[in-house]
């Protein structure tokens, strides 16, 4: 049986209240500078009107700061504030009776004379309570309309002076809010603008050398200048560690190691170090620092890779036995995803007993980074730790530095990857790499841009990546991969690329049925031709320096699909304010495509009736619409899409 309250409980009602996330157990995010549109449901019960605002605070502040909500119609209302710096903000919903709002509608339809002098007297009573309340200013102008409302008989100066919208407003502001009720405060995570638009670029410092020899911080600072041409603003290196000797991996993933075997990356420590050290053949921290300086100076930021795994001869193994899992023998047991095996990475053990101090160690190596100056982190494999884990380390990290930013490395199930964003990372990957008719585009990224998972979920999307050759990949033409950068740097605000493996066209698999390349760059020196005459590069550039123009590119949630009358033509479009986008992409990598392109006009706030001018990015070109019923054809031999600015 429900108990009777002690105390009156309050009449208004808060309902639906968006944006959030799990009913506020995680935060919702923004970058700097966005707006936060805040929507509920508030009513009261009978014909009593209710009035609501949005109160809101940044990181640090004491007082709260207000916005008055708007009626959006059938008890939905609306407001929005500016987050203006980083840092975690809150904000609440408050509703209460409106009690002037109710007196003046009820005032309007009033037409008997007694009934509204009647009328009258208890707005002044109304009035009479919200200027005991205001500042002497207010005060001097509401006195004055009370007295009216309350001692003048002339029926039309009453309706006159009731209606003064002013006056009323000006009162409304002051008026007590009776019957109050809260909503508990929401979070907002808000982050650099970097955490919504950026463009990575992955590369192997140990392959930027001379043919045959290990390259090192110094060869990378020399491809600088390239690179930030190319248009990137993210340069994402592979783990920079130690690595491991013992059962060091061979070429191909080789069980076993010949001499001059580099091995790989992820096979983090030896006996120089573990995660806060660097391997001696990439250089000295002094090099890695002029590294980060150099960037810097370039517009460009470092993100490091982080793998929380470890080499057999990682200091860890020797030093905290207690770690790692046993297998039956008292072996440690090494990495496996069947049918792969790791034999030269031992997994940390999160169910450890002394899981307190494995936390402290993995937030230090943050710590140690985030001191040498990097400020972007690409976590690998983040779906195999506890998820307690992620929430608690990010915290720890972004409470002293809210700058830094987390890329999940979560090729995983949807609520996996959903949690893991969820918890903190602030960019995940995403499915698009194996996307590839136009109705899985178009319903993955109608769910990225539309769908309530946007407000925590930001997709950072990836052609390839140095462990996925995707099938539509492998063995296939330049224009597959011209198709491929076209969509991931026009679909996506944030998109990246294993480097010179897909401006060359990599495309050659280990074996039928893998995704593993030949020849993998993670086990072995490679060296890239970088000015032969069929490189993407110019193309990249290109699409590169359009979505650093257009601000319509920087933002995911304006995205919008139109039809075409041919399932092999994808066109959708990009808007803020007057910045527009249209895309078509022919997605047949073989074929001439051509039809219709239907526009929804008003999505892009164009006339029907007027023509208007598409500038077309990769050709050059300008051409002259007219409604929006246009014909494309499109070979991918010469160009697989349009980019088209409107003019």
């Amino acid at each position: 049986m429900t108990k009777k309250p002690e105390t009156a409980p309050p009449p208004t009602v808060i309902e639906e209240i968006k944006p959030q996330v799990d009913g506020g157990r995680f935060a919702v995010k923004r970058v700097i500078g966005e707006d936060v549109v805040v929507t509920a449901a508030c009513y009261a019960h009978g014909h009593e009107r209710v009035a609501c605002a949005v109160r809101y605070r940044g990181p640090g502040d004491k007082d709260w700061r207000e916005s008055v909500m708007e009626p959006l119609g059938n008890d939905l209302w609306g407001a929005a504030f500016n987050v203006g710096r980083q840092g975690r903000w809150e904000y609440t919903v408050g509703s209460w009776i409106d009690h002037l709002g109710t007196w003046r509608d009820g005032f309007v339809r009033r037409v008997d004379p007694d009934d509204i002098r009647l009328a009258a007297r208890i707005g002044a009573g109304l009035v009479g309570r919200a200027s005991a309340l205001c500042g002497k200013a207010d005060c001097e102008r509401l006195e004055p309309w009370a007295k009216i409302l309350r001692e003048d008989d002339d029926i039309e100066r009453l309706r006159a002076t009731a209606m003064d919208e002013e006056l009323f407003e000006l009162a409304r502001a002051n008026a007590p809010r009776d019957g109050l009720s809260q909503s508990e405060p929401l979070a907002i995570t808000v982050d650099r603008e970097r955490a919504r638009f950026s463009t990575w670029y992955e590369l192997f410092p140990r392959s930027c050398g001379p043919v045959g020899k290990h390259g090192t911080f110094a060869d990378v600072d020399e491809r600088l200048d390239e690179i930030a041409a190319l248009g990137f603003d993210v340069l994402y290196l592979p783990p920079i560690h130690p690595i491991g000797r013992e059962r060091r991996k061979g070429k191909n993933n080789a069980t076993t190691s010949q001499p001059g075997d580099v091995g790989s990356p992820w096979a983090i420590g030896s006996r120089e170090g573990g995660h806060t050290a660097i391997l001696q053949d990439l250089g000295t921290a002094t090099d890695f620092k002029h590294l980060i300086m150099a960037t810097r100076a370039r517009g460009m930021e470092i993100a490091l890779d982080i793998a929380f795994q470890c080499a057999p001869d990682h200091p860890w193994v020797a030093q905290h036995p207690e770690w790692f899992a046993k297998r039956p023998d008292g072996s440690i047991q090494y990495a496996e995803n069947p049918p792969k095996k790791y034999q030269d990475i031992y997994p940390l053990d999160f169910d450890t007993p002394a899981w307190r101090s494995l936390w402290q160690a993995l937030r230090d190596v943050f710590l140690h980074w985030v001191r040498e100056g990097v400020a972007i982190f690409r976590v690998d494999n983040p779906h195999t730790k506890p998820f307690p884990f992620w929430e608690w380390v990010i915290a720890e990290v972004k409470r002293d530095h809210p700058d830094v930013l987390f890329l999940a490395e979560a090729f995983t199930r949807p609520h996996v990857m959903h949690r893991l964003a969820k918890l903190g990372f602030t960019q995940s990957y995403t499915y698009f790499t194996w996307r590839t008719t136009k109705a899985e585009l178009v319903e993955y990224f109608t769910e990225l841009s539309a769908d309530d998972s946007r407000e925590y979920f930001r997709p950072n999307c990836w052609p390839n990546t140095p462990d996925i050759l995707p099938y539509h990949l492998q063995n296939a033409g330049l224009a597959t991969f011209r198709i491929r950068l076209v969509l991931a740097a026009t679909l996506a605000a944030s998109y990246g690329m294993y480097g010179p493996a897909f401006e060359l066209g990599d495309n050659r698999p280990r074996e039928p049925q893998s995704e593993e390349y030949l020849d993998s760059e993670k086990y072995q020196l490679r060296h890239w031709d970088r000015e032969r005459p069929d490189s993407l590069a110019p193309l990249v550039a290109r699409l590169n320096a359009f979505r650093r123009d257009h601000p319509a590119m920087q933002t995911d949630w304006s995205l919008v699909f139109h039809p075409t009358d041919n399932d092999s033509l994808l066109a959708y479009s990009k808007r803020q304010g007057d910045d527009r986008v249209l895309v078509v992409v022919n997605l047949d990598p073989h074929n001439v495509q051509s039809g219709f392109v239907n526009v929804a006009m008003e999505k892009l706030g164009l006339d029907v009736g007027v023509a208007y001018g598409v500038d077309d990015m990769l050709s050059g070109t300008r051409h002259t619409w007219y409604g929006s019923r246009n014909f494309v054809s499109l070979d991918p031999a010469r160009a697989a899409a349009h980019v088209f600015a409107i003019a």
